[in-house]
């Protein structure tokens, strides 16, 4: 039978002799330079990747638990087998004319394949179609492997998505259509100059082959980021104190008190107008402070987690107090943020100090039975790598590679695409920015925080960790409570903290956000994406399963839901003519974002 002639969409894509031609042109111009950019390496001397050997001992055990039950394993192969069967089937009734559907297609969050040609093209369409199914069944079989112990299975898990992320077709010149057309029509110039991006990337060290945004001039520090009006009015050696301007004539009496995580800048809150939670928390008349965290170095590499509960957490609710006269404070806290609020409020409960009002989680870890694949992390503090970890100022490269690396569709291949494929210039991507712009971690905060807390999970234990002379015990924490964990997130996995929300003593509000870590929680009412689920049964279900099952699903940002949920509490609605930085106690330093995010040389002195 003759196969009809393809559709206008697949003659819309390069001829295969074009193709050809634009790539021997590219491969004969790209040896030379790759010729120039080895002598330069050379005469720099060569260096060599590390080598990580316990991902290879992990799935040396993966392949004797898959290998002990041969029965199950050739099940696994030959459901695999029936789909891809069953979509070369389609493909041939769709080359025919004939009706046909789709076997699987990718998430609604997965932006990869959003290029029209992997619909239109039937070629793109089985390609596409056939790395999923592989990718789904590959998930699976390590997903379901018996007998693997947690740290196993978790590491597995993990790279095994890695591996099948850097695998997608969309991260290849020749199966990606979108590079194939920029190929021809700029006669592989495209490919010419992602080549001499790489090539840029390698020479400036980044020999984990990490993207990272190569012209930081492109975002300006104050300006496209962190740009909310505001003044640092307090500062020690851990912490700047930044204070927003008001943006109305009166605010809310109770002041807002914002606890990054101290691995990245604090303007995670203040990427830009449009997902600025500071401004927009400014613009609902909260009077809003944020914690800057320094930047640490070796000076520092013996601060431990009591240290930043006192001169951090603690020292920042002080100075809210004198700069508003309010001894009332509304807290919010996000991921290691979250975990450092929850210590220091137990610690304020055995102390009596009534300050805290409200806290309001997001993406918080309390109890670490599963951590998730954050987890990894610790084993840069065992016993083997903390002679190396003592050497150094701190771990925040390591964390936001890692960090990369678990989000890494949206900050490592897109990245790959647009800059070494598609040869764009680079594109200021204000959350990649961010996350390459990490702060170091203490040697004595990091491993205190690993041991007791990802490896012993003794912060849920009541006195498991003493902090500053107090044993903690979360279950005196009486205030109300707002968590809010994504349902997509590697870093913070919502069951888990589901659990940790059933651990305070006072009432107690979670919500399930759409979406992962970040783009979960730096959701904006006016983006209109991703929504979130409630449940309003009394009290909380045990289990977060029955959360879920029970839930209501709600349009829009969790943003608004949280808005409601504090002014509902105890004199929230009391207003007071607006708070300007700088106007009682605490003077004005100087402007926002302030010397710690900025990284501008030594710190001024303590305030």
């Amino acid at each position: 039978m003759k196969l009809p002639p393809a559709s206008a969409q697949d003659r819309s894509l390069p001829a295969p002799a074009e193709v050809a031609d634009s790539y021997l042109e590219v491969a004969q111009r790209a040896s030379l330079l790759l010729r120039r950019h080895m002598k330069k390496t050379a005469r720099k001397g060569i260096w060599f990747p590390s080598e990580e050997f316990a991902g290879a001992k992990a799935y040396m055990d993966l392949s004797a638990r898959l290998l002990a039950s041969p029965y199950r394993l050739a099940q696994t192969q030959m459901a695999m087998m029936r789909d891809h069967i069953q979509l070369w089937q389609q493909t041939t009734l769709r080359r025919m004319g004939l009706p046909f559907h789709s076997v699987v297609g990718p998430d609604a969050d997965d932006t990869r394949f959003d290029d029209q040609a992997w619909e239109d093209n039937f070629l793109f369409d089985f390609i596409k179609q056939s790395y999923l199914i592989t990718a789904r069944h590959l998930h699976q079989t390590v997903a379901s492997a018996a007998s693997l112990d947690e740290t196993t299975q978790q590491r597995v898990n993990t790279l095994t998505r890695q591996y099948v992320d850097a695998l997608s077709p969309t991260n290849f010149a020749l199966t990606n259509p979108e590079v194939l057309r920029e190929t021809v029509d700029s006669k592989g110039k495209n490919l010419l100059k992602g080549l001499k991006h790489l090539l840029k990337d390698l020479a400036a060290g980044d020999q984990q082959g990490l993207p990272r945004p190569d012209d930081r001039g492109d975002l300006r520090l104050g300006a496209d980021l962190a740009g909310t009006p505001g003044k640092v009015i307090y500062q020690n050696e851990l912490l700047q104190l930044i204070q927003y301007q008001a943006a109305g004539s009166h605010q809310h009496r109770k002041p807002l008190l914002i606890v990054p995580p101290w691995i990245n800048k604090y303007y995670v809150f203040d990427l830009g107008d449009s997902d600025s939670f500071v401004r927009w928390a400014s613009e609902q008349g909260f009077t809003t402070f944020i914690i800057s965290w320094v930047d640490p170095d070796q000076r520092l590499a013996q601060k431990d987690f009591a240290d930043y509960l006192v001169d951090g957490v603690l020292a920042a609710i002080d100075a809210v107090e004198q700069a508003t006269g309010e001894k009332q404070i509304d807290l919010v806290a996000y991921c290691l943020g979250g975990t450092l609020l929850m210590a220091t409020l137990a610690w304020m409960a055995a102390q009596r100090d009534t300050r805290a009002a409200s806290a309001t989680f997001l993406g918080t870890l309390i109890d670490f039975s599963e951590p998730g694949e954050l987890a990894t992390l610790a084993e840069a503090a065992a016993p083997g790598a903390k002679k190396t970890a003592r050497s150094r100022a701190g771990h925040g490269a390591a964390l936001a590679s890692t960090y990369q690396m678990l989000h890494a569709n949206d900050l490592i291949w897109s990245f790959v695409v647009n800059s070494y494929l598609l040869g764009k210039d680079r594109f200021p991507l204000e959350q990649l920015h961010w996350n390459a712009d990490s702060t170091r971690m203490p040697t004595a905060l990091h491993q205190f925080y690993v041991e007791n807390f990802y490896q012993a999970n003794k912060l849920c234990q009541p006195g498991g960790v003493a902090l500053a002379g107090v044993d903690i015990d979360i279950s005196r924490v009486k205030l109300p409570c707002y968590f809010l964990a994504t349902i997509e997130d590697h870093i913070a996995p919502w069951q888990s903290a589901y659990r940790g929300a059933q651990l305070p003593g006072g009432a107690r509000r979670f919500v399930l956000g759409g979406s992962g870590h970040l783009a979960g929680t730096i959701n904006p009412p006016a983006a209109r994406r991703h929504g979130y689920w409630t449940n309003d049964t009394t009290p909380l279900p045990e289990k977060a399963d029955d959360f879920l099952s029970s839930a209501t699903r709600h349009h829009g940002s969790w943003w608004t839901d949280w808005q409601k949920w504090l002014l509902a509490q105890a004199d929230a609605n009391t207003l007071v003519v607006a708070r300007q930085p700088g106007e009682r106690a605490l003077k004005v330093i100087e402007d926002a974002p302030g010397s710690y995010a900025a990284g501008r040389g030594d710190p001024p002195a303590a305030g």
